[in-house]
């Protein structure tokens, strides 16, 4: 006869693990995002149109999406640059530059907002200079893109930095020793290993920039129909007690939001099925 070992856990029981789980993630998520489609849907089909096809509306759907693509595609191109540094090579300042990495979490992004714009603007130290070649950094578009790119860079960073640690070196070496270019070497043999990280790096980022308003609001000049981000459009609309047009919007941004991330996670888990099968 089997005797049944019972599985010792920390935590209580499933059921009351589960069961707090869940209350938690509905009093958090589901209800305040239950109360934001609910609000939006009391308006008619005809009136979320009109809502929603504003100019205004689409200019900063365009602003704020375009910014925080690119902002992410500029982080995931620097922020492997910055991660390989950190934990490939030893040099003087490396304990400085990895804590500095973090600032971005640390930093009140009104704080970095302000900075930013004290930077970059006409005046600034560093717009003062790029002002006189035709460069405009502040009040601009480039503006909203440097101030995402400042926030999204340790989502990257740090998701990457683990993966990389863990990354087989002599594998590496094995390909230079068959003749692999140090091309051939990153493309075939580092690219694939840690693509799941970088494209959940990606996706951190761009999420991050989504929704992003304190260190934009400062820079972006919050010109309308130039300058204008989604998120600086709601605080607006709520300004203005239009509470169903905010709610439109930010369900909008919401919806595309999950989309995308989505997307993106279907991706990685194509990429890491890929990785299995070959392996």
């Amino acid at each position: 006869m089997l005797m049944r070992i019972k599985q010792y856990s920390v935590l209580p029981g499933f059921g009351l693990t589960l069961g707090y789980t869940l209350t938690y993630l509905s009093l958090i998520v589901l209800l305040p995002l239950s109360a934001l489609f609910i609000r939006c849907f009391s308006a008619s089909p005809s009136e979320l149109w009109q809502i929603l096809t504003e100019p205004r509306v689409l200019a900063s759907y365009r602003l704020t999406f375009g910014t925080s693509l690119l902002a992410a595609t500029i982080n995931l191109v620097f922020g492997f640059v910055v991660a390989w540094s950190l934990v490939r090579y030893r040099f003087p300042g490396r304990r400085l530059i990895d804590a500095m990495v973090d600032v971005p979490f640390a930093l009140p992004t009104a704080v970095s907002g302000i900075a930013l714009t004290a930077l970059y603007s006409k005046n600034g130290w560093i717009g003062g200079l790029l002002e006189p070649i035709g460069i405009r950094v502040a009040f601009t578009p480039l503006g909203i893109t440097l101030a995402l790119t400042f926030i999204g860079l340790p989502f990257v960073v740090r998701t990457l930095q683990p993966a990389l640690e863990d990354l087989d070196g002599e594998t590496e070496e094995a390909a230079a020793s068959l003749g692999a270019t140090r091309w051939q070497t990153f493309w075939r043999v580092i690219l694939p290993t840690v693509l799941p990280a970088l494209l959940t790096g990606f996706a951190l980022s761009f999420a991050r920039a989504l929704g992003e308003y304190g260190s934009v609001v400062f820079i972006s000049g919050n010109m309308p129909m130039k300058t204008e981000i989604a998120s600086l459009l709601i605080v607006t609309k709520l300004e203005q007690y239009d509470v169903t047009g905010a709610s439109a919007i930010a369900v909008v941004m919401l919806l595309m939001s999950f989309l995308i991330l989505f997307s993106i996670n279907g991706l990685q888990w194509w990429v890491s099925r890929s990785q299995r099968k070959a392996g």
